[in-house]
């Protein structure tokens, strides 16, 4: 891409920007008509700004994305499109689930530190056009050129921002004490299992763009053992999701096999993505076999000495695991060719 082309592409970056400040501050306008409003709580601007911010960096991903890769799964085969079209749609999803907890959080945030701040409609909808435009251009710039890393990245931003709005909004200040399941009762239980759900389509997501990406660099003579990574790592994602889906008050025994299947599916993807790149490259195992000497320390230091609660061991896990990851996608933006690669398969009835 040339300079020309590039600066074409920011020029079009703010006119979205802007695009999406306008559409966030009318319809902020709309909808916070009446008495002014708190940041946060019942009644609040929290809740109609979230829902205007996540919408409209939905739509900006989507625009982006027909905007910046249209044709680009003209040449693939039927299933090979099915599988980019479905992971753009779970990734608009995500978009918007970012943007809305994000507002959420950010309105916890301020409202400690704002007491007694309250703001009318024309004051709300100019909060609502700021927040529009901050996730409509977050979603916009991803859309133009969304890679593995990329999907990483989005992934560790939001488990720490639902987690921490979840802590912020527990029913039990105590539930450190226990385990993160905790966070998922009472009332705003729906921030950390609506967490887990929509992180959940992020996992399945990623391995569908590992899968791309092992394809980009082992071609159609790999395609079975592709398959079975990207089957390991949507079923990972399908077990984080059914986490969220049953909160331990609902059903304590299939939240906790849905729990424990997460973690031996994840291991699991791991291994076997591990074993299906070339090499394995140097770096990947070091840190495999690295955070697996951690792991284990973490769990000693859990069971036998009583050092931490299981919500300790629990973000210990999370942290390595995802520390994983990163490695991993940084490893296959080295190895794999920026260029689109479809299959010469049109079918995978043949694998």
């Amino acid at each position: 891409m040339d300079t020309a082309e590039r600066l074409r592409g920011e020029t079009r970056t703010v006119w979205a920007t802007a695009l999406c400040f306008a559409l966030g501050t009318g319809a902020g306008f709309l909808l916070l008509q009446g008495p002014p409003r708190p940041l946060t709580g019942p009644g609040s601007l929290s809740a109609p700004v979230a829902a205007i911010a996540g919408l409209i960096a939905a739509v900006a991903f989507l625009v982006s994305t027909v905007q910046h890769r249209r044709g680009e799964t003209a040449p693939m085969p039927r299933w090979q499109a099915v599988v980019s079209d479905v992971s753009a749609a779970a990734l608009t999803i995500a978009f918007a689930a970012v943007s809305g907890l994000g507002v959420l959080l950010a309105g916890v945030v301020f409202g400690a530190g704002l007491q007694g701040f309250a703001s009318g409609a024309l004051g709300g909808a100019l909060i609502a056009g700021v927040a529009a435009a901050v996730a409509g251009r977050f979603a916009y710039t991803a859309g133009v050129d969304l890679r593995t890393r990329d999907l990483s990245a989005l992934l560790f931003g939001f488990l720490a921002i639902g987690t921490l709005f979840a802590m912020a909004t527990a029913a039990d200040p105590h539930w450190w004490q226990l385990n993160f399941s905790q966070l998922g009762l009472g009332g705003h239980g729906w921030a950390f299992n609506g967490t887990l759900v929509v992180a959940g389509l992020l996992f399945a997501t990623i391995g569908s763009y590992i899968g791309r990406d092992l394809h980009r660099l082992l071609g159609d003579g790999a395609l079975r053992r592709i398959a079975v990574v990207v089957v390991l790592w949507a079923a990972t994602g399908i077990a984080l999701a059914v986490v969220g889906f049953v909160p331990i008050e609902v059903n304590r025994p299939a939240h906790w096999i849905a729990a424990i299947g997460t973690l031996v599916l994840f291991a699991a993807a791991a291994l076997v993505t591990l074993l299906t790149l070339p090499g394995p490259p140097r770096a990947l195992v070091i840190a495999t076999i690295g955070l697996g000497i951690l792991l284990a320390g973490a769990i000693v230091l859990h069971i036998p000495v009583r050092l931490y609660s299981a919500a300790g061991l629990e973000a210990i896990a999370v942290g390595l695991g995802l520390v994983w990851m990163t490695t991993l996608v940084r490893v296959l933006a080295v190895l794999v060719p920026d260029i689109s690669r479809p299959s010469a398969r049109a079918t995978l009835s043949s694998l």
